[in-house]
């Protein structure tokens, strides 16, 4: 791993030229940047394997059913489980809008299937009476009618999620009423069992514990708030989720120990889970502050909690032999864990990156981070001066604790690399002792982890949910429920026009009829979606400077300069204010480029500062689709 940040910056004193220069031997990001351009893909292809009836091990599946792992014994996860399908959809879903328009036809298969689901009677009940907190079914769409922890009431939450995500792009591309009489439907269900239920015990996300899961309270407050709004957009109402969301925001309070967030009620166990973790980042809202309320990732307590819940790895497993505070360590669920001897899970242990990444988005869009009492021991590890306050995104103790804490959340990733096998696969885990892949082969999940993370990585981040304004607690929590409707989603019939390019028509505001464009195809044509061979990169920078100097970019690439400063690209400050000190430059680069950069400032004398170390290193996204990006940054 590369040396700490602070290590660096003791070298570098503003108006020396010649210090923090690139480093231009081999580091561990570099290997990371590289990885990850192709494990993207191995992911993507995972996850499509996994779905059928066209995905190479799920011949046997019904269409859009999406199973847990090829593995049929020991463990046999040849199953669907309702929580696990949402979270792969809704990270599809993201793709999808992303550009990758290859995923409409799996993803509206998915939808279809979960229509379907909804009706089938199955141990925990019928569709009105219970049965959507059924966890799993058989692969053909029967009720899997076994001994297991049921009923499990987060998947009903996440289910909602990912078909609104879906639901809104339909809205954005003039197919309103598509969303209002296909996916509306399927999501009102669900927000309906939800409003009923939330306040019922029920099995945690690791299908082990019968009471209340943070996890599980978590999104089903999302659920609630962003199903309200999706309710008024296809031109109906809610009201059961504007009631309930409140209370149960109110609940999620509880879960707060003070110094970690408890992951269960109704456990023996210490609390300590990774199930809080993916609770935040399942949650994250890209336009919300760091709200310790909903346990935003860049909030105090989410950053206490990262600290305690990865801390209790530490010591507990061989592979992490030698790893001091500050250093990343391979996750698990929880520290008391025994099934498969108790390992690493690779979902877990990048959720812990996730979850940094989220923050630094969060930090970067609002411009300063806030160092409390409850959230100090955190950012020490990271940043051994560290003390209370808030710093602005151009002092340098700003600089210097982002910094550390991307290094500290690609150390994650880098052990998920260290791990996988050796041509991308990813199972369920891999042992605590020598770091082999155990438990389930090419677990859904995994690949799914793998994909967030590096989005969020590249602050590649979803809509905002709603957040901002749900996230004020009621003087008084309620143990309450309301009744909601139930009606059966008959209608699967997806416009020909999704799937044909021809569009929907819709009318603008000055009366002109047009026709928006919807270029999709099936998972197995290609030719209506195109695969970039450049990607235009903005760099944006906020970077104080006074008047005569500029900044400029350099990099490991030729495009770049190769790090001569005499060939690095200026950057353009004309919007460039008193509350904003923005510069950036638009280069086009080769998709799936891996480089590293810096920016340097150039004096008026000439001389000139190279910001300090480490490099900084990118990917340029070769997704389908994808023409432009923009990269945020702030000096270092």
């Amino acid at each position: 791993m590369a040396p700490r940040f602070w290590t660096a910056l003791c070298a570098f004193t503003l108006g020396h030229a010649v210090l923090a220069a690139p480093q231009l031997a081999p580091r561990a990001t570099a290997s990371l940047d590289s990885w990850l351009a192709t494990e993207t893909a191995v992911a993507r292809t995972g996850i499509l394997d996994n779905i059928g009836a066209d995905g190479a091990y799920a011949r046997s599946s019904k269409s859009g059913i999406v199973i847990a792992s090829p593995s049929t014994d020991s463990p046999d996860y040849y199953y669907t489980w309702t929580r696990d399908s949402a979270l792969v959809m809704k990270t599809l879903v993201d793709l999808f809008k992303n550009g990758d328009t290859d995923l409409l036809t799996v993803i509206e298969e998915y939808i279809s299937s979960q229509a379907y689901i909804q009706t089938v009677s199955n141990p925990s009940g019928g569709l009105s009476s219970g049965g959507l907190g059924e966890p799993k079914f058989n692969v053909d769409e029967t009720a899997y009618t076994g001994s297991w922890g049921r009923p499990q009431r987060d998947g009903p939450a996440l289910r909602a999620t990912a078909l609104i995500a879906f639901g809104q792009w339909l809205i954005s591309n003039g197919y309103t009423s598509t969303a209002a009489d296909i996916v509306w439907p399927i999501v009102r269900n669900d927000l309906s069992y939800v409003a009923q239920y939330w306040n019922s015990s029920g099995y945690d996300l690791w299908e082990e514990v019968n009471g209340e899961s943070f996890f599980t309270t978590a999104v089903q407050h999302r659920a609630l708030v962003e199903g309200s709004k999706f309710a008024s957009q296809v031109g109906s109402s809610c009201s059961y989720c504007d009631s309930q969301a409140p209370q149960v925001l109110c609940f999620l309070q509880s879960y707060w120990t003070g110094s970690y967030t408890l992951a269960n009620f109704g456990s023996s166990r210490t609390g300590k889970d990774a199930n809080t973790l993916l609770g935040s980042i399942h949650t994250f809202d890209p336009e919300a502050g760091c709200d310790d309320t909903t346990f935003q990732p860049c909030s105090a307590r989410a950053l206490a909690n990262h600290k305690v819940v990865t801390d209790s790895f530490r010591s507990i497993y061989t592979v992490n032999s030698g790893k001091s505070a500050g250093q990343a360590v391979a996750v698990g669920r929880y520290p008391e864990d025994s099934y498969y001897n108790g390992n690493p899970w690779y979902l877990c242990t990048m959720a812990a990156a996730e979850l940094l990444y989220d923050a630094l988005y969060q930090w970067n869009k609002i411009g300063s981070l806030t160092i409390s009492s409850t959230s100090l021991s955190f950012f020490t590890d990271l940043y051994s001066s560290a003390a209370t306050g808030t710093y602005s995104s151009s002092s340098a103790t700003y600089s210097s604790i982002v910094s550390a804490v991307k290094t500290y959340a690609d150390g994650y990733m880098s052990i998920a690399e260290q791990y996988a096998y050796s041509n991308g696969s990813m199972s369920e885990q891999f042992s605590r002792s020598n770091g082999s892949p155990v438990s389930a082969r090419d677990l859904t999940w995994s690949y799914a982890a793998l994909l967030t993370a590096n989005m969020r990585r590249n602050s590649v981040v979803p809509p905002a949910w709603g957040e901002t304004s749900a996230s004020s607690v009621p003087g008084t929590c309620a143990a309450t429920s309301a009744t909601g409707t139930y009606s059966t989603a008959t209608n699967t019939n997806w416009p020909s026009t999704l799937t044909s390019g021809t569009g929907a028509t819709t009318t603008t505001a000055g009366g002109t009829t047009t026709s928006k464009t919807t270029t999709t195809t099936s998972k197995t044509t290609t030719t209506s979606c195109t695969t970039p061979t450049s990607v235009a990169v903005t760099f944006d920078v906020v970077a104080t400077t006074t008047y005569g100097e500029n900044i400029n970019l350099a990099g490991s690439i030729s495009a770049l300069g190769n790090w001569d400063t005499g060939s690095a690209i200026a950057l353009s400050a004309d919007k460039y204010t008193s509350s904003n000190h923005l510069w950036y430059v638009t280069v086009n680069l080769p998709a799936g480029q891996v480089f590293q950069y810096k920016y340097i400032r150039v004096e008026s004398d000439s001389s000139i500062q190279w910001e300090s170390d480490p490099n900084r290193s990118y990917t340029v996204p070769a997704a389908c689709a994808t023409t432009a990006v923009t990269i945020s940054d702030t000096w270092r």
